[in-house]
């Protein structure tokens, strides 16, 4: 008697609706237990608007809702105030006290990205102010601080940094050779990046060092560098991917190393399918969203990048994605519409 056949592992579905409408949610009134991020909210903008672009959901939100974003992101621009300038995080501080308003470069960069992701054409962004503010915030060692009225400086900062000149078109707000010479000094023993020099390796810093390499044109990185840097991220999937050595794999890595897999040229090498299902472990189907690991609440920016992630693993129904700038193909596209149309000015 021959014996029984194994059934196949079923992969669980992805619950678009719910979703969708956990980013429509958070365009609207937030859960009382994300009240922390509320002074963050253009971040959390960006989740939104970005998922449901992933999801090839945008037509969800109505023409005039979109109209309304867009003004209020560019409520937020901080123009004309020197080394102050770009896009604030949100309406906390009033422009009636403009001595405190200050641009953040994060919220910069986020705020582009989002009103590309709504079909604006930046035709309202002072791109020299936001030039000039970029500029003031690059540190002599060639780090990045988020805001020049006080923040930490790493390689977060230096990515937005990048993603911003890059969108703007305009790269003179960044000394490349000491972004550049920042970058590589914060290689670590064991070949990933820490946030800056002699710091211990992270999945996070990691991809903000790759893709800003990229976008600025600078591949630096020897035969041996990258060999030592492929293995680190490859040696960090664990079903999901972690963020650091002996930690639990987390839904967020599945972007930010899947995504330096694939500005190499290797995510093949990783195992995809393990990836998957893992990220699909954490996703609530009932409410929406995904959350750092199984079993626990899903919150925006692990929706997001979740999403992300299977963007990288070209899954079904999620768009693909544009990796160094983590934003739609889409989006991409109508900004290199935007930088044609500047060129031709």
């Amino acid at each position: 008697m021959g014996s029984k056949s194994k059934a196949p592992s079923m992969t669980p579905k992805l619950a678009t609706k719910m979703h969708v409408k956990y980013f429509q949610r958070l365009l609207q009134i937030m859960p009382s237990d994300l009240v922390e991020f509320d002074s963050t909210r253009l971040m959390i903008v960006y989740f939104a608007f970005s998922g449901l672009d992933l999801l090839n959901s945008l037509n969800e939100i109505s023409e005039e809702a979109k109209l309304q974003a867009i003004d209020w992101i560019y409520g937020l621009q901080v123009q004309g105030a020197g080394p102050r300038s770009g896009f604030q995080a949100s309406t906390t501080i009033p422009k009636e006290v403009a001595e405190y308003q200050c641009g953040h470069l994060a919220m910069t960069y986020t705020g582009l990205v989002t009103l590309l992701i709504l079909g604006d054409d930046l035709s309202r962004v002072d791109r020299d102010s936001i030039i000039e503010g970029l500029r003031a915030c690059q540190n002599p060692n060639g780090s990045f601080t988020g805001m020049v009225m006080g923040c930490e400086s790493d390689m977060r900062f230096l990515y937005c940094a990048c993603c911003v000149s890059k969108i703007l078109n305009d790269w003179s707000g960044i000394d490349i050779p000491r972004a550049t010479n920042y970058i590589l000094q914060s290689i670590s023993f064991d070949g990933g990046f820490g946030q800056g020099p002699g710091l211990e390796s992270h999945g996070g810093s990691t991809f903000c060092a790759v893709a800003s390499l990229i976008l600025m044109g600078q591949r630096k990185l020897s035969s041996e560098q990258l060999a030592r840097l492929s293995r680190w991220c490859l040696m960090r999937q664990d079903g999901g991917f972690q963020g650091r050595p002996g930690k639990p794999p987390d839904t967020c890595y599945s972007f930010w190393i899947g995504a330096t897999l694939h500005l190499f040229g290797i995510r093949d090498f990783s195992d995809a399918e393990q990836n998957k299902a893992f990220i699909l472990s954490t996703q609530d189907s009932l409410i929406g969203g995904f959350a750092k690991f199984e079993n626990t609440r899903p919150d925006p920016l692990h929706t997001y990048l979740g999403l992300c992630g299977l963007s990288l693993l070209k899954f079904p129904g999620v768009r693909p994605i544009n990796p160094e700038l983590n934003m739609s193909e889409r989006a991409y596209e109508h900004l290199k519409q935007i930088h044609e149309k500047w060129q031709s000015e």
